[in-house]
């Protein structure tokens, strides 16, 4: 694929694009805590369940920002998966998912501290089997767009759906992008190796965590066309040949940090694609992610 700059994207006489999101979907439990976990004793906590998987959040988030948008995914074939599907269907999403028979719809339980902070407890369930066979790219008019969560690509049982994805998007001429997910999970690959499968893509979109993991800004930018950073409450910036742009976010209450980055993904991805440069499309990015932040659950309210 030949990567195209930001400076010189056709964007703005171009057709309405159309973003296919491949990753993972499921149920979150989330657990505001009302204090520090004391492990052995009670903590209390108000606690919902809502639907969650940085895929599925992604895709709604694009939908809320009036995109053309698909979600590749696996889930069980149970209920929470079935859910799963009716409420991104209603939201918008073009939903194509593969059905496991044997392992369940994904589900993480999230433990947000009083700050927004959140650990997260993942059972990928069917996400760890999601298989290049159920990577089918939907047929778009216009321009094409794949956004990978990284977590596919972080684990060995899905991580060839993940690759076969990026490879059929640049066969069909889609640009690209891919969000690391976890700087926990980079160590165990390495990462040399996780930029390799990476290469040629237009946008990487790590925090801080994750860009150190894989090296660095200039490491990065020696194998994809432009890194967008997430600073948490600080903001986020973006890097390519030809630019260096930082945009703070807005000094607000933080409620629950979960699905932040997934927002700014959308928002950003929908800036950026229809034409905006790097400072608007940080802006709109920074704008979604601090709408997420603001309340419980990583999908948007109703």
């Amino acid at each position: 694929m030949t990567a195209v700059t930001p400076s010189s994207r056709p964007h703005v006489k171009s057709s309405r694009p159309h973003v296919t999101v491949v990753g993972d979907v499921g149920l979150d439990v989330v657990a505001k805590l009302a204090g520090a976990v004391v492990f052995g004793h009670d903590t209390r906590a108000t606690v919902a369940v809502a639907p969650g998987g940085a895929g599925g959040n992604t895709a709604a988030w694009l939908a809320r920002q009036d995109v053309d948008v698909s979600l590749i995914a696996r889930v069980g074939a149970d209920e929470a998966g079935r859910t799963a599907a009716s409420e991104l269907t209603a939201a918008g999403v073009d939903c194509h998912f593969a059905i496991d028979p044997l392992l369940p719809t994904c589900c993480v339980v999230v433990l947000v501290a009083p700050d927004g902070d959140r650990t997260m407890l993942a059972d990928r369930g069917a996400n760890a089997a999601f298989c290049p066979a159920d990577v089918v790219l939907p047929a778009v008019e216009g321009r094409g767009h794949l956004h990978l969560s990284g977590y596919v690509l972080l684990d060995e049982g899905s991580r060839p759906a993940g690759l076969a994805s990026l490879a059929r998007a640049r066969a069909a001429g889609w640009t690209t992008s891919v969000d690391p997910q976890a700087a926990n999970h980079i160590p165990a690959v390495g990462a040399e190796t996780f930029l390799s499968w990476v290469a040629g893509i237009d946008l990487l979109l790590p925090n801080d965590a994750e860009l150190g993991a894989l090296g660095g800004v200039e490491a990065v930018l020696g194998v994809v066309t432009a890194v967008v950073v997430t600073h948490g409450r600080h903001g986020a910036s973006w890097y390519d040949a030809e630019a260096r742009v930082t945009v703070p976010a807005p000094q607000v209450h933080e409620t629950d940090s979960t699905g932040a980055g997934d927002a700014f993904n959308a928002g950003l991805l929908a800036s950026w694609l229809a034409g905006a440069p790097p400072l608007d499309s940080l802006r709109a990015g920074v704008a979604a992610g601090t709408a997420a932040a603001a309340h419980v659950g990583a999908r948007p309210r109703a």
